[in-house]
């Protein structure tokens, strides 16, 4: 018989890339990890981890009690959640993480909604962009993740995660002074000798700005950086950059700038939420979910999602 805990352990393994990240995450020392993962390597009777310079790889024998690891632990989450729905109250602790438009358009909405219905259930969220939530998921150090698609650039989906899309929020071009009456392409075309406000490099958003501006034949003049589309906003209201800006982001007020239609397949992004796999059904993930939606419903009927005339 293994022992569950060192599965855990060479899982957590394959998933943060190294002992030390193990050791941080867990609150243990290295030297304790290492010697967990020898006595696993003796119950298995095979090599588990081998050293590839000053880091440690996981043989094909460690990545075969990862999968089985990885189907014990999704029965243990169904566990879970059928013990949860026995329960008259809903407790506990669920943890989110979210990237910035969700957790400022759609996340205190849904906590209000969760306070009421749910009182004894506590939630923590944490604002975290995709690139890190995701592994972070999978990591077992979230249960729930908000998360965006771009168009054009679907996002992997990882096996051991289950998605349920939340809604679309539309994408506009964002400029200082008066809206062009131009298609979209020229639209954008117009702006190719204009400063321009995008997310960091290497960011899904990025790339698909990026693509867009490309396809219309110009590379952007990208002069600021941030992941804050309220940033974003401020320097397009001010004349300083044109921006691509998701709907979400002004929530219901009137937009004061000049907002225009994208090219068709480009106008609008998907936003869902996503969970290990077997923990679905746990009465707390349905309650984040359908506060979630209930939170998408109260603000489509406040936003006013069409640009404004010129």
């Amino acid at each position: 018989m293994f022992d569950l805990h060192r599965l855990r352990l060479l899982r957590e393994l394959k998933h943060r890339g190294t002992l030390a990240a193990v050791a941080s995450a867990l609150s243990y020392s290295p030297s304790t990890i290492s010697q967990q993962l020898a006595l696993l390597e003796s119950e298995a009777g095979v090599p588990l981890l081998e050293h590839v310079g000053r880091r440690v790889r996981l043989t094909p024998q460690a990545e075969i009690l990862v999968a089985h690891t990885e189907a014990l632990l999704e029965r243990l989450e169904q566990a879970e959640a059928d013990i949860a729905t026995s329960l008259t109250d809903l407790v506990g602790t669920i943890r989110i993480a979210s990237f910035q438009t969700a957790a400022l358009a759609l996340v205190p909405t849904a906590l209000t909604l969760l306070r009421h219905a749910h009182p004894l259930l506590r939630v923590h969220v944490t604002q975290m962009e995709r690139e890190s939530a995701v592994p972070a998921l999978l990591a077992r150090d979230f249960d729930l993740v908000i998360d965006v698609e771009y168009p054009g650039d679907p996002s992997p989906r990882p096996a051991e995660l289950e998605q349920e899309d939340l809604c679309e929020d539309s994408l506009h071009l964002a400029r200082p002074g008066n809206a062009d009456a131009s298609a979209p392409q020229e639209a954008l075309r117009a702006l190719a000798d204009h400063p321009w406000i995008m997310e960091p490099e290497g960011t899904v958003p990025r790339r698909w700005s990026m693509t867009l501006c490309r396809d219309a034949g110009f590379e952007p003049d990208v002069r600021y950086e941030s992941t804050d589309h309220y940033l974003h906003l401020r320097l397009v209201e001010q004349g300083h950059a044109a921006a691509l800006i998701p709907a979400l982001v002004w929530k219901g007020c009137s937009p004061g700038m000049a907002l225009q239609p994208l090219p068709a397949g480009h106008q609008a992004r998907r936003l869902f939420t996503a969970v290990r796999r077997g923990s679905s059904q746990h009465p707390a993930i349905q309650a984040v979910r359908q506060a979630l939606r209930q939170a998408v419903r109260q603000t489509s009927r406040g936003a006013d999602d069409s640009p404004p005339s010129s």
